[in-house]
């Protein structure tokens, strides 16, 4: 017979008895269910805590990266400001040369595109510059054999100062005017002593001058483009050999020719700091205050009938 205890509780209802030994029996049991779902959900919730835990180094690692890069970029970028803003300080202090050399008041209270506003010319009006004001090579360009400013004369012996640039250049070279002008003189001048002579009168107080020429094929009065032929090179006058000598004259004054010869769009500002004896300032605001118009379809027909007319009557207007 098992050994166990029996307890027996009475009360109103009557009498009731407790097998000791199945209570532990049940007890025993139920505990081990409740520790069994006890170890399954603990093991269960580290599983979940470790998964959950893998997951927020992981994100943790990325915010990592991303900080890494974003600490990067922003120090990228921080150069890219400061070069930038160099770069602008270099720009705004050429701009302040720019602006002095051409005789513009400092204008530190414009912002920088208003400054460069005010300082440029459009495209079209720097190429009417250009096109006004003597620029580029009256012949193919092959050196100079005599500069600009004092020299002893080749045929007088003589020191004296060299008003122009005398450009290599062999016998019948064509002659190009260098910008629109009136022709002034188109002929043999004696008292220079350069011989066959074409001086060409620009706008804004500029003139230009070829001597010791062969041939000259424009008359005094005629109006000449840039880039029209206007003589043949040669060694009339006082010449020691064939070349070109050139002038530049602004309100009589001689100007270094080989400046202008130089000047282009590419190194269009150049001339400012070479060239001081001109009041650049003046003639690029006059420059500023002319509007570019394209010719229409009816003044193209008219400048047409013109030329046939010219051309027939054998006239050079």
């Amino acid at each position: 017979m098992d050994k166990h205890f029996t307890i027996t509780i009475e009360d109103d209802q009557g009498t009731k008895e407790f097998n000791v030994h199945k209570m532990v029996k049940k007890i025993l049991i139920y505990s081990g269910i409740f520790l069994f779902l006890l170890l399954f959900f603990s093991v269960g919730t580290v599983f979940y805590l470790n998964h959950t835990l893998t997951d927020i180094e992981k994100k943790k690692a990325n915010l990592e990266k991303a900080y890494i890069h974003l600490e990067s970029k922003t120090i990228e970028t921080e150069a890219h400001l400061a070069k930038k803003k160099k770069d602008l300080e270099e720009l705004s202090d050429s701009l302040s040369e720019i602006e002095k050399l051409i005789g513009l008041k400092p204008l530190g209270d414009k912002t920088l595109s208003e400054r460069v506003n005010s300082a440029k010319l459009t495209s079209s009006q720097r190429a009417t510059l250009l096109r006004l004001i003597p620029s580029g090579t009256p012949i193919e360009y092959n050196g100079i054999t005599s500069k600009f400013g004092y020299r002893m004369h080749p045929t007088l012996h003589k020191k004296e100062f060299h008003r122009g640039s005398d450009m290599k250049a062999k016998r019948n070279t064509p002659v190009y005017a260098t910008a629109d002008a009136i022709v002034e003189w188109a002929g043999y001048h004696k008292r220079s002593g350069f011989g066959n002579l074409v001086i060409l009168t620009h706008v804004y107080g500029f003139k230009s001058y070829f001597g010791h020429l062969k041939k000259v094929v424009v008359k005094s009065g005629q109006f000449v483009k840039k880039g029209d032929l206007i003589a043949y090179s040669g060694n009339s006058g006082l010449s020691s050999g064939p070349h070109l000598h050139y002038e530049i004259r602004f309100l009589q004054r001689p100007l270094n020719p080989y400046y202008f010869i130089k000047w282009t769009q590419k190194n269009y500002n150049e001339i400012f700091e070479k060239e001081k004896k001109v009041p650049w300032k003046s003639i690029i605001s006059a420059m500023q205050q002319i509007e570019i118009v394209s010719q229409t379809s009816s003044e193209k027909d008219q400048n047409k009938t013109i030329s046939e007319e010219n051309n027939v009557t054998g006239k050079t207007l």
